[in-house]
């Protein structure tokens, strides 16, 4: 072949048949199969072939004959890769109004196909059969395609379509759609979840005026408005980087968060658009900062994350400035032993967890009043770090001055995250 010279166009795939090929198609061909069924007795050789393809090679190694066409259903898989005419309406009525750029495809079959399989393979001798779950996959796939006009993407799917044969249904899973971003919480009043009721676990009381809420609006449910109603998602969860007190504001440059949007029918959204609009809407409550489109790691990310975080706390203190200074230089010098503090001991495990203050200082002092900056280890409680939870904690600022310490307010204002 000469420089330039065009290359010859590739001819149709091998597919050798010897004599053990010819001893299957021939113990085979009495069973009653479709070409489809016939031809996956070896559908794992010679790829870029059909398995009616691989089954006419099988059939005309046994002479001039055409493979039979069975006079009813294939007796293996009852007709059912002939029915694409049917399926594939019922997956575009399935993901009707939903946004869809990549899809995976799967199947549920009955167990007594799936066996027939197997006994048949054993039967002829068949150990380069593909599976009839494996090849309708395949070829699902493959016309789902030009249907949708989407990706298959089994990697990274929206919109899982499972078609049930033998309900002959098919099953839609939309996949959360995740918004990341950080939160600057300024309300003293307002949890950072939803918060169910206690009285009637969320179905709604007296006690709550029928809300099924302890607190009538949330973080995630301020966060989450503008989101749920572009995307027209089902619901919400909301994923924090650990979270603050109720009557804590979270400053500085916010506190890291997914929110996993539940079966959303809409993908395409403005995301910097809705998350001040959210910050808009909430009327000064919270901001968001730094929101875009995230992925299912981004939860685990923010979940296992243990950062140090800075606090801003105002005292009561009835002692000096100097022995407060030395009080905080020996607390910085020691770990510190937490019980799980009362306030909380009704939710989580009695347990107690040694953690560290790494830095503090005195930054404001006025007749009795301190306001302190710390800095501190992930999953320290600092109220009880300051006041002594009755003894739960230990050393305490209020033991090391020897009076009672009163905590007025509690600032976060920043967590070391790294980002």
């Amino acid at each position: 072949m000469t420089a330039g010279e065009p290359l010859a166009p590739a001819g149709p795939p091998e597919f050798p048949v010897g004599p053990a090929e010819i001893e299957l198609a021939r113990k085979a061909l009495p069973l009653g199969l479709c070409p489809e069924c016939f031809g996956r007795l070896a559908g794992r050789r010679a790829h870029g072939l059909s398995n009616p393809e691989r089954a006419r090679r099988l059939a005309a190694a046994l002479g001039p004959e055409p493979l039979p066409t069975p006079s009813g259903p294939c007796s293996l898989c009852r007709g059912l890769f002939d029915r694409w005419a049917t399926w594939l309406p019922r997956a575009t009525t399935a993901v009707e109004g939903t946004e869809l750029h990549r899809f995976a495809c799967g199947s549920r079959w009955d167990p007594e196909i799936l066996a027939r399989e197997e006994t048949i393979w054993a039967q002829v001798g068949a150990p380069d059969g593909e599976s009839a779950r494996a090849a309708f996959n395949r070829e699902w796939g493959k016309r789902l395609e030009g249907e949708l006009h989407a990706s298959g993407d089994p990697a990274d799917p929206e919109v899982v379509l499972l078609a049930d044969l033998p309900a002959g249904r098919v099953e839609v899973t939309l996949l959360p759609l995740y918004i990341q971003g950080r939160y600057r919480k300024l309300d003293r009043t307002l949890p950072q979840t939803r918060w169910p009721c206690r009285r009637c676990e969320g179905r709604g009381c007296t006690a709550c005026q029928g809300t099924g809420k302890t607190y009538a609006e949330s973080v995630e449910e301020l966060v989450g408005a503008p989101f749920l109603a572009a995307s027209g998602a089902e619901g919400t969860r909301f994923h924090g980087m650990g979270r603050e007190d109720i009557d804590a504001r979270m400053l500085g440059r916010g506190r890291p968060f997914v929110l996993e949007l539940r079966r959303p029918r809409r993908r395409s959204l403005d995301v910097p658009a809705l998350a001040a609009a959210a910050g808009a809407a909430s009327g000064g409550r919270i901001e968001v900062l730094d929101a875009r489109v995230a992925t299912a790691g981004d939860v685990v990310r923010v979940k296992e994350a243990s950062p140090e975080k800075s606090y801003r706390v105002g005292l009561l203190v009835g002692a000096p400035e100097a022995k407060i200074k030395d009080a905080l230089a020996l607390a910085t010098s020691r770990a510190i032993a937490q019980r799980t503090p009362r306030r909380v001991a009704h939710r989580r495990s009695d347990l107690v967890r040694t953690r560290r203050i790494v830095a503090a200082r005195v930054v404001e002092a006025a007749e009795g009043r301190y306001t302190l900056e710390l800095r501190a280890e992930a999953g320290t409680y600092i109220k009880e770090w300051a006041d002594g939870d009755d003894g739960r904690t230990e050393p305490n600022l209020a033991g090391l001055l020897g009076v009672p310490v009163t905590v007025e307010f509690l600032d976060v204002i920043e967590i070391h995250d790294g980002a």
